[in-house]
């Protein structure tokens, strides 16, 4: 049977994969949820926007005649993987989570964990800081109950409405970004904390390298939990579940 996945994407991990299925002749398609506005280019087809609900992707799967599908997106989409575990049950097609490791403490980091952004509004409690939010645009809005401190925003696109915390400025840039950036980044605005979503990989790790370098804490926000299926953390081996080569972790 050739195979036709669908790869559930906006990530560097699913960047890298497209890539590889394009550079071997897969069929493919690529989608994303629609949240960026100038998502990168890509080998592979693309399609933007939601499926409505796992039901919806189930019916997607069905008519397109998908084979497998690669979750390759974001550790903190937990909506979007579950409904691709329920659709890919009640489909029988494959799923694969494509899932990028989570960081670690290292002996130079001061992280105060939290299980999530309740958590993490919680723990900016107290006096006026100087805090890197580097969270993306999502969850701007439930930080305004901390409206003592400056926040620094790093953004993919530019704010279409007034941003609504109080006293914050947005820079707009698309990484990867590096250390030595990041660490300039932070003197320059004088950052005291930063608060992060423990997103793993390398793609996003200049910051958390940067505030160890500055010996900054960081509130790191934990994954959701999502319902068990099979991983992968390489393209090697979601290639290898493909049936070109080691194979993923089991549940």
């Amino acid at each position: 049977m050739t195979a036709n996945l669908l790869v559930l994407g906006g990530t560097t991990e699913a960047s890298a994969l497209a890539q590889a299925l394009a550079d071997r002749g897969v069929r493919a398609c690529l989608s994303y949820a629609g949240r960026t506005q100038t998502p990168r280019a890509q080998p592979l087809p693309i399609r933007i926007g939601g499926f409505g609900g796992p039901d919806g992707l189930a019916q997607y799967l069905r008519e397109n005649a998908i084979t497998h599908l690669v979750d390759a997106t974001h550790p903190f989409a937990a909506q979007m993987s579950g409904h691709a575990v329920l659709a890919a049950a009640a489909t029988n097609v494959p799923l694969l989570a494509f899932e990028r490791p989570a960081w670690r403490a290292e002996p130079d980091d001061s992280w105060h964990d939290v299980p999530d952004m309740a958590g993490a509004v919680a723990a900016l409690r107290g006096p006026a800081e100087r805090v890197f939010l580097a969270l993306g645009r999502m969850h701007l809005a439930a930080f305004a109950a901390q409206p003592q401190h400056t926040y620094l925003l790093r953004l993919v696109d530019a704010p279409t409405a007034p941003l609504p915390l109080p006293n914050a400025h947005a820079i707009i840039a698309r990484g990867p970004f590096d250390i030595q950036g990041d660490i300039a980044l932070m003197k320059a605005h004088r950052i005291t904390k930063l608060v992060a979503k423990n997103a793993g990989g390398h793609g996003a790790a200049a910051k958390i390298a940067a505030a160890r370098a500055l010996r900054l804490p960081i509130v790191m926000i934990a994954r959701p939990a999502i319902a068990p299926r099979p991983t992968a953390d390489s393209v090697d081996q979601v290639l290898a579940w493909l049936g070109h080569g080691a194979s993923p972790r089991g549940v």
